[in-house]
């Protein structure tokens, strides 16, 4: 068993995720089993309370942890399905720890950050890498954090229980150009150092983020002044169009031989490469489109992360170059504000809570029914799709949900009845993975190309079975958990493609294996591309 620990320099969202995630899919091609987990040093117990401007999405894993968003890089990168044993907080380790005072677990001994704190870190490390080969951690947050430092000390305890080549630092940092001087700076990078290797943690490895070529003067003044091999400084700029085109860039730079040098590993290069064929069906698109995402936290990238990339996903599956029209559901409400769904070739209604900017999304909705632009409504997004039809098909004037309106005359969303006597609101909701069963030749049937499947759920409030018989003539339940007889997706009769899920199938997407119903969203967007374009003249065109 081999470990890695991923920390981070000088700035934060310099991308330790990401640089865990594709150093994983490089250990990968060489045929070893990775699994990847993140260490949060904030108090909360997990994210789910949190606000999207705080934290950006809640990713949802298998068994219902709701967790940072960088587990869905891990995820997305790497074959691996992870758990709530992945996941660790501040909180989570002080909840415990204090938990087993009260139970006398100490037996009457002072409690301490050190050992008591530190051996809780340490012991699920062990927990979180059984059955694998390589385990990496990133510690979130910056060196010098004072609420990263329990970890950080942790992480150094455990490197001195190991064998020398069983535990490897690596240390993502920033090196800034300065326009002024003209110059790439080292001393933040080697100020970020100091402080870990007073700490007790010298690394192995340098990822220097920079947005300029690191030429070897650098390398070899960064290798000094770190006390780091010159081949163990590693330039990491921006990649020009995709995420996905990191572990070619981290290739090239020759990260995954020097860190299974590191661990004692001598594995041959592998003879085919996956990421090459992703990145070049990337770059190489066939086809093009324009999907329109209404939300209410449009304005923040993270808050819909895993939204963006399951369509980035499903681009690749149909080689097809997605734009992406972000729009403020509340700015639909406004006069005028229709016109920002004029040329669309689909548009996705994602997963929230609250009322505001419902008016602008029920909106959206309308316009792709009447429009029959596709359309893709994920958790709430069923919810709206079936409240529009509702209202303006079935001519129900009081449909709503109670979420929304809890004295609504016409709950055609209601909140699920094991939801209604719940007062807490961290972690208990209707979470992680459930069964649907499909109903053979729907357009879900079709594009899972199977009966039975499992999908991650995060919500309380769910389509009002008292309605469905009224549903039916325009709508048909083409996904049921057969359990509990709850709706799963819908979809709108009579429409090219109009599809709504009570899960979120963004969180089981990856670049090489698309979502079935991302991808069949956007083989159907570019289908309505092609007929709206007008014919051309000539070879039995009209003009």
């Amino acid at each position: 068993m081999k470990y890695i620990f991923v920390t981070g320099g000088v700035v934060s969202s310099l991308g330790k995720g990401l640089t865990a995630a594709a150093l994983g899919a490089l250990l990968e091609l060489r045929g070893l089993t990775v699994r990847i987990q993140k260490f949060d040093p904030y108090l909360n117990v997990d994210p789910g309370t949190m606000s999207p401007y705080q934290h950006g999405e809640v990713y949802v894993l298998e068994d219902g942890a709701e967790t940072d968003l960088d587990l869905g890089h891990y995820e997305r990168f790497t074959s691996g399905k992870l758990s709530r044993l992945n996941s660790l907080s501040s909180g989570q380790v002080y909840e415990s720890v204090i938990q087993k005072e009260r139970r006398g677990v100490y037996l009457g001994k002072t409690v301490q950050v050190i050992p008591h704190v530190t051996n809780e870190i340490k012991e699920r490390i062990y927990a979180g890498g059984k059955d694998v080969d390589v385990l990496i951690t990133e510690i979130g947050g910056t060196t010098g954090d004072i609420e990263g430092l329990p970890f950080l000390e942790a992480m150094r305890q455990f490197a001195l229980e190991m064998k020398p080549k069983d535990a490897v630092f690596i240390h993502v940092t920033l090196v800034p150009f300065l326009a002024a001087a003209g110059e790439l700076k080292t001393k933040p990078t080697q100020q970020s150092v100091a402080k870990l290797r007073e700490i007790g943690i010298q690394p192995h490895v340098l990822v220097c983020r920079c947005d300029h070529p690191l030429d070897m003067d650098l390398r070899d003044k960064l290798s000094m002044f770190c006390n780091v091999p010159v081949k163990a400084v590693i330039e990491c700029r921006d990649v020009d169009s995709s995420i996905y085109q990191l572990p070619l860039a981290l290739q090239k730079e020759r990260m995954d031989e020097l860190v299974l040098d590191l661990l004692g590993f001598s594995i041959p290069a592998p003879k085919k490469n996956i990421w090459i064929e992703i990145v070049r069906r990337l770059l190489n698109p066939k086809h093009e489109v324009t999907i329109g995402v209404v939300g209410k936290y449009i304005e923040l990238q993270d808050a819909y992360k895993s939204v963006y990339e399951s369509i980035a996903h499903a681009g690749i599956a149909n080689t097809c170059k997605v734009n992406v029209r972000r729009i403020d559901a509340e700015d639909l409400e406004k006069k005028g504000g229709m016109k920002l769904l004029k040329g669309l070739d689909g548009i996705l209604v994602p997963g929230g809570f609250g009322d505001r900017g419902t008016d602008g999304k029920i909106a959206a909705a309308r316009f792709a029914r009447e429009k029959g632009v596709p359309y893709y409504g994920l958790c709430l997004g069923l919810q709206i799709a079936v409240i529009e039809i509702a209202r303006n098909v079935l001519k129900i004037a009081g449909a709503n949900s109670t979420e929304f309106d809890p004295k609504c005359v016409d709950p055609v969303i209601n909140m699920m009845e094991e939801q209604k006597a719940i007062t807490d609101k961290g972690a208990t909701m209707r979470l992680g993975s459930y069964d649907c069963a499909l109903t053979p030749g729907t357009l879900a049937a079709k594009a899972y190309g199977a009966t039975m499947v499992r999908e991650r759920h995060r919500h309380r409030y769910e389509v009002n079975n008292a309605y469905l018989d009224v549903l039916k003539p325009v709508m048909v339940v083409s996904g049921i958990n057969p359990k509990r007889n709850l709706v799963e997706i819908m979809e709108l009769k009579g429409h090219p493609w109009f599809v709504g899920v009570q899960f979120h199938p963004e969180f089981q997407s990856k670049p090489n294996r698309a979502h079935p119903l991302f991808a069949a969203f956007i083989a159907a967007a570019i289908r309505h591309r092609r007929a709206a374009k007008p014919s051309r003249p000539g070879k039995g065109g009209r003009a």
